[in-house]
């Protein structure tokens, strides 16, 4: 019975911290624009940080064709041209994380804005790869903030 107990907290402890590191690898901000005035913002901000919108993806189309009532969710894709070029070049294994991506919908009245940490990245290459992805990660922690901002 003793080692029943132990094996479940055991359990527990792992999918809680399981839950807990999955969580790093993500940033969010939740913003009280309107969904078209946060999609216009961020278009804004990822320019403004230098990068290049490479398109903006519907993701409500298959959402709503399961089922879901949302017409409110999309994906920008972003990045700078010639970096992407060369670092899938040299680091092939990020060809599927570029250009970089942020996840943008509606949640009531409120905008959602999700994505990966690109700090997750830093395993498949060298420090040169790993300034490029601080760069990263401070940028998008920069446009989230920005978009945090009421105006």
């Amino acid at each position: 019975m003793k080692s029943l107990l132990v094996g479940i907290i055991f359990l527990a402890t792992s999918l809680f911290l399981n839950q807990t590191a999955f969580a790093a690898h993500m940033l969010m901000a939740r913003t009280p624009q309107s969904f078209p005035e946060a999609m216009l913002k961020l278009q804004e901000v990822i320019r403004n940080k230098g990068y290049v919108v490479s398109r903006v993806q519907r993701v409500d189309i298959g959402l709503t064709s399961s089922g879901y009532q949302t017409d409110k969710y999309r994906v920008v894709f972003y990045g700078v041209p010639e970096e992407i070029a060369r670092l899938s070049k040299k680091y092939p294994a990020l060809i599927s994380y570029l250009p970089l991506k942020i996840s943008i919908f509606a949640e009531g009245k409120d905008t959602i804005l999700v994505t990966a940490n690109p700090q997750h990245l830093k395993k498949a290459g060298d420090a040169a790869l790993a300034r490029a992805i601080n760069k990263w990660e401070r940028d998008l922690v920069d446009i989230f903030a920005e978009m945090r901002e009421e105006e």
